[in-house]
């Protein structure tokens, strides 16, 4: 159930816009913001207010790849396979957060600590291959920097 706080906050969102669905982008991030993720009920309190059906809303929200709309950890990895990081490490990398953490890509550590997610590109070519954990960007990354990196999300 979205709070008292959500709801007003989506409204003034909402307020902005000639179109009330137009504010559903930043209603989703509401509600994450809140919840860690989207639940159904809180996707489907944000799609009337936003006078969208829940199937319009979940279209927008599954578009969007840092809108999560299942329980996610703690802290969300985000690990790029673009074809730059590929070429210079991603694999060895993967694989040393799979090992570290025992989860595959899609998966979150038991202790909810962790999601390990796929990202079709940081924008960080440059420092590939590269990873972000929540809002933190890590590049020139190998197997080794791992377990440093990781240790700095209790």
């Amino acid at each position: 159930m979205l709070t008292a706080d959500e709801r007003q906050e989506i409204e003034a969102a909402r307020h902005h816009y000639a179109h009330s669905r137009a504010a559903a982008p930043e209603a989703l991030k509401i509600i994450q913001r809140g919840h860690g993720w989207v639940p159904d009920e809180e996707l489907r309190e944000a799609a009337g207010l936003l006078k969208m059906s829940p199937d319009e809303l979940d279209s927008v929200a599954t578009f969007y790849n840092l809108i999560y709309r299942r329980r996610v950890g703690r802290h969300v990895i985000l690990l790029c396979d673009s074809v730059c990081c590929w070429i210079v490490g991603y694999e060895r990398v993967r694989e040393r957060l799979s090992a570290r953490l025992g989860i595959g890509l899609g998966e979150t550590t038991p202790d909810g600590r962790f999601t390990l997610l796929p990202v079709a590109c940081l924008g960080a070519c440059d420092r590939a291959p590269a990873m972000m954990v929540d809002e933190d960007l890590h590049g020139d990354l190998v197997p080794a920097k791992v377990d440093e990196i990781l240790a700095q999300y209790p």
